[in-house]
């Protein structure tokens, strides 16, 4: 079993890279960024989670590692990728975690492949209704330096949060990689439709037969906390107050409870 310093796996077709944390017995939880991130976002709620829960954060097609991907796209592109290395590295079942755009992939693995994943976990996810920030998801999809990153990186933040102080140096490092930007303009085209967001059937959710926990902000200003509305009844949703888009960086103690709620159920 690894430990906390496992390095990351160079990208390969057979899985993707990730990050390994966490020795504990059971069913690893799975993490899935969101757009323009990598598995580092995953870090805080991996070192949380890490005494009880082996953890693995992938990166996801045209992302960090995985920027050379050999196919990147929306979210079923990716979700291919992610069902392709749970096989590929014997994992399954799987708890998993999903977050904006990596919430879509994390549905649609569970819903192509519910055999692979005991619990589902999604945070602020993409693809349930239309209403989504377009225009903020474009600008940041081709805004390269830092000090252009950071005003369009607190609006993905709760109002009265302060936002991380390396959070957008670190997303300026990710796009001096070449190709970087070319990849997230060509994933965030695919995602969006027009002014909205294409999107996945919701009440699908309900036939899964694994607990299903649905984490929102309600000062989500990328996507709107509405579209937790109108779920299936077996899902459970955790709607919180001061909250923007980044559910495991502004409350991470919280995420990490109902984490560790859902997987524990099976």
């Amino acid at each position: 079993m690894s430990s906390p310093a496992t390095p990351l796996v160079p990208a390969a077709n057979a899985h993707l890279p990730y990050h390994e944390q966490g020795d504990g017995s059971g069913a690893p939880i799975v993490l899935l960024h969101g757009f323009g991130g990598d598995h580092q976002t995953w870090l805080n709620i991996q070192t949380g989670l890490s005494p009880r829960r082996r953890t693995i954060a992938f990166d996801l097609p045209g992302h960090g590692k995985a920027l050379a991907w050999p196919r990147i796209g929306n979210a079923g592109v990716s979700a291919k990728a992610v069902v392709q290395s749970l096989e590929a590295m014997n994992l399954a079942p799987v708890h998993l975690v999903g977050h904006s755009m990596g919430g879509a992939v994390a549905a649609l693995v569970a819903m192509r492949a519910p055999e692979s994943v005991a619990s589902l976990t999604l945070l602020a996810p993409g693809g349930f209704g239309r209403e989504i920030n377009d225009k903020l998801l474009r600008r940041y999809a081709r805004t390269e330096s830092e000090k252009d990153l950071e005003p369009l990186l607190e609006q993905f933040f709760g109002f009265g949060f302060r936002m991380p102080r390396l959070f957008a140096r670190h997303a300026a490092e990710l796009r001096q990689k070449p190709g970087a930007i070319e990849a997230l303009t060509t994933i965030v085209e695919e995602i969006l439709d027009g002014d909205g967001q294409k999107t996945i059937e919701k009440a699908a959710l309900a036939d899964l037969g694994m607990p299903v926990k649905l984490v929102w902000g309600r000062q989500d200003r990328v996507l709107p906390v509405h579209q937790a509305g109108d779920l299936p009844g077996t899902v459970a949703c955790h709607l919180f107050d001061g909250m923007g888009h980044m559910p495991h960086l502004e409350n991470p103690q919280a995420v990490i409870r109902l984490i560790l709620e859902a997987s524990a159920a099976r």
